[in-house]
């Protein structure tokens, strides 16, 4: 809220202005009572009037100006924090992002910020507005009459008392809304986003369950919250009636025994109006703090939670070499994890060669990958990229080097040209079409419509699934970087496609360090070396021709797969 100082202490300084205008009036009021019904002064009935007419327009105005200038310090503080929990979201590392999870993450940035956002707003034009005339009110009431105000001692701490109980019901409630909210959101997400797969194996039914259930325990969490406010309003409106009877009651015996006037009497009942609705706002603001407290606490959470993938103090940039990666003894695991993804791994992938990695399905070929752009931090060894440890470099700097194509081919919605400046801002269209003819995607492109401008939808849904690896190729290719990491591909891709693509990336990466995981043996056969990982380790490492001769878990594959061929 620092940033907001300035308009804050305007809507404060505009509340208080606005707030004792009000409070004026029924003192203005009982003087044309008093006054000017009671001595028949027309013209001091008419100043007065006029002097009540000048400053109810004024309150008005000041009110007007007091709103807009709460609602852009709580619409700026929405964003602000929107701003600062995205960007703390963008530098997660892997591991930080899949602990809350996509659907939670959503639903802090969004309805949670919301909550807090029109909390805030309520606060700036109630909650400064309600202690002033609460206090104002009491003071000119006591003014007034002293005796009358001591009917405020009776309704004052019951409405105190209603409001605190329902507050402490009211903060366990908002916090399980909060996370019902999350549960919806992650239904509804997975429900749209695996649609196909749903219809695939007709479970339309099941997940229609699944999200009423949902739907319908949040209901029974909210129903239950509108109970509260059901049961405290209607007692207030009760508790200020029966105040307003005892002020008139007593009131009308004061005014008999001569120790009141019928002025004083209607200003009184003006304060005391004021004085319960001031209470009514405060009861109103303090039932929906428990709620924006809850987010608040949410939002925290994911503020407050720092990567542990850190940039170092001092960078060290590197040592001259260009695309050098080499893997010491690496020994990394998975945040709760029993066994080690990978385990005391050594290689060496050189510029100009291609390093392929094969392995049986969870073997950590995916995670040993990942841990190259240190999408992940290792638990043992160290990982150098031209000769220095990545975590002696910047992440910006490390990632420069990296042109990284991942096992799910990722694309925005836009177009091509955008999808394709992902990977090199300032690409212009030459490269881009370099780009898609080395990725073998340039037919296609060229037969839209809108070529490089044609829209893709998000995720690349309007796209098979070869193009979309072409795309996530391409982009790579883009951006030339030092070293290429293929993290399966080509596995969309079919065995003539697959083949021309190989041959056109020796072509387009022959300077670069090139490092493929494959599923398929024809992906590998041309690499330089091929790391054979299983269950973590390296099981090992040579030529296509040397581990079909020496290596017996390579053959096993190889074998295989050619059965697989046959078969097929």
């Amino acid at each position: 809220m620092k940033p907001y100082w300035l308009p804050i202490a305007l809507v404060i300084l505009l509340t208080l202005a606005g707030s004792l205008l009000e409070l004026y009036l029924p003192t203005l009021m009982a003087d044309i009572v008093d006054i000017g019904i009671v001595n028949s002064d027309t013209p001091y009935i008419l100043k007065t009037g006029g002097w009540m007419v000048l400053f109810s327009i004024l309150a008005v105005l000041l009110t007007v100006a007091k709103i807009f200038f709460a609602s852009r310090v709580a619409l700026g503080f929405g964003r602000d924090v929107r701003k600062k929990l995205f960007v703390n979201v963008e530098n997660f590392s892997l591991q930080e992002y899949e602990k809350i999870g996509a659907a939670s993450l959503i639903t802090r940035t969004t309805n949670d910020i919301k909550q807090v956002q029109d909390v805030l707003n309520m606060m700036l034009n109630m909650m400064t507005r309600a202690p002033l005339l609460l206090l104002g009110g009491i003071i000119l009431a006591v003014s007034r009459d002293a005796t009358l105000s001591l009917v405020f001692l009776a309704a004052l701490p019951v409405l105190t008392l209603l409001i605190l109980l329902v507050s402490h019901k009211a903060i366990p409630l908002f916090g399980a809304l909060q996370k019902k909210t999350d549960r919806l959101n992650l239904l509804l997400r997975e429900g749209l986003s695996g649609v196909r797969v749903v219809r695939a194996f007709n479970r339309v039914e099941d997940e229609k369950k699944r999200f009423v259930q949902a739907n319908e325990d949040y209901r029974d969490t909210g129903i239950k919250v509108n109970k509260l406010m059901a049961f405290l309003f209607p007692i207030m409106i009760i508790v200020m009636s029966f105040t307003n009877i005892a002020i008139v009651w007593f009131g009308g015996i004061r005014i008999d025994s001569g120790a009141m006037q019928v002025g004083n009497l209607m200003a009184f009942l003006q304060y005391a109006m004021m004085i319960l609705m001031s209470l009514i706002m405060l009861s109103m603001t303090l039932i929906m703090i428990p709620r924006a407290q809850a987010s608040a606490k949410r939002i925290n959470e994911v503020l407050q939670l720092q990567s542990d993938i850190k940039d170092p103090e001092q960078e060290n940039k590197g040592t001259g070499l260009y695309g050098d990666v080499e893997f010491k003894n690496v020994t990394f695991r998975y945040e709760g994890a029993e066994k080690p993804a990978v385990e005391n791994v050594s290689f060496h992938a050189k510029p100009g060669e291609v390093t392929a990695i094969i392995g049986s399905t969870g073997a950590g070929k995916t995670s040993l990958l990942q841990l190259i752009p240190r999408f992940y931090d290792i638990e043992k060894g160290s990982i150098l990229v031209d000769g220095v440890d990545v975590r002696s470099m910047s992440q910006q700097t490390l990632r420069k080097k990296i042109g990284y194509v991942p096992q799910k081919a990722t694309l925005f919605s836009g177009s091509i040209a955008e999808n394709l400046r992902i990977g090199k801002e300032d690409a212009n269209e030459q490269e881009m079409e370099t780009a898609l003819r080395t990725a073998q995607a340039i037919d296609f492109v060229q037969e839209k419509e809108d070529g490089l401008q044609s829209h893709i939808e998000q995720g690349g849904a309007n796209l098979s699934g070869g193009q979309k690896q072409r795309m996530s190729i391409a982009r790579a290719l883009i951006r030339k970087p030092e070293i290429y990491l293929f993290d399966d591909s080509f596995s969309a891709l079919d065995y003539k496609t697959d083949a021309k693509l190989r041959r056109a990336l020796r072509e387009e990466t022959h300077k670069s360090t090139m490092i493929v995981v494959a599923q398929r043996v024809s992906t590998v056969v041309d690499a330089d070396q091929i790391i054979v990982l299983n269950e973590g380790k390296v099981a090992g490492i040579g030529t296509h021709d040397e581990l079909l001769k020496n290596n017996r878990i390579y053959q096993e594959i190889v074998t295989s797969q050619q059965a697989e061929e046959e078969s097929a």
